[in-house]
């Protein structure tokens, strides 16, 4: 993992004022006032492409299902900046295409595991989510193959207070999203 040292923490006001990832340069994320540089794998990426894909045909399927997208800024405090792998916001809460940084929280943010973020992942962030207000959050791990979701009972329960371990042999689903679904074994294929 590799950090960029700071005399003294970042804010997010400073780190959205440094601007969108130049060409060649790692993608970012801020937390505790840390820039941390995200170095995902190709598996990451496989895996990324797949959840985006079987999200992106879901929300086709219908109206009203929302919008799904890569990463984008989201504030999470004067401290957190956070971009999730992918972001899925409910019917007319997507930021408008042509919205600057920073984006709104999504209704459901996915985090997949890479070597320079993962215990963040679990740690921080997951709590900063929850106390945002996040409604549902995925922690995709691919060492295990199995996926880790919170997620509130209710629209207005105060913290996540649902917690499910999806296996590979199993499939995703989300009161969030009705009607998908997601067998695990499409993400992590047999080798």
């Amino acid at each position: 993992m590799r950090t960029v040292a700071v005399a003294e923490r970042m804010t997010a006001e400073q780190y959205l004022a440094l601007g969108e990832p130049l060409e060649g340069r790692p993608r970012t994320q801020l937390i505790g006032g840390e820039v941390v540089v995200n170095e995902p794998t190709p598996l990451h990426g496989f895996v990324q492409r797949d959840l985006l894909a079987a999200l992106i045909a879901w929300t086709r399927a219908a109206a009203g299902r929302g919008a799904v997208m890569l990463p984008l800024d989201v504030v999470l405090d004067e401290h957190n900046v956070y971009a999730p792998d992918v972001l899925w916001y409910a019917e007319g809460r997507a930021p408008d295409r042509h919205a600057e940084p920073p984006s709104p929280m999504p209704d459901l943010a996915i985090e997949i595991r890479s070597p320079s973020t993962w215990r963040f992942n679990v740690g921080a962030k997951k709590t900063a989510y929850d106390r945002c207000g996040l409604r549902e959050l995925w922690l995709v791990d691919t060492a295990a193959e199995a996926v880790l979701a919170f997620r509130r009972s209710g629209r207005y329960a105060p913290a996540f207070d649902v917690a499910l371990e999806v296996a590979r042999d199993e499939s995703l689903a989300s009161p969030l999203l009705p009607g998908f679904a997601l067998a695990l074994v499409e993400l992590f294929p047999a080798s």
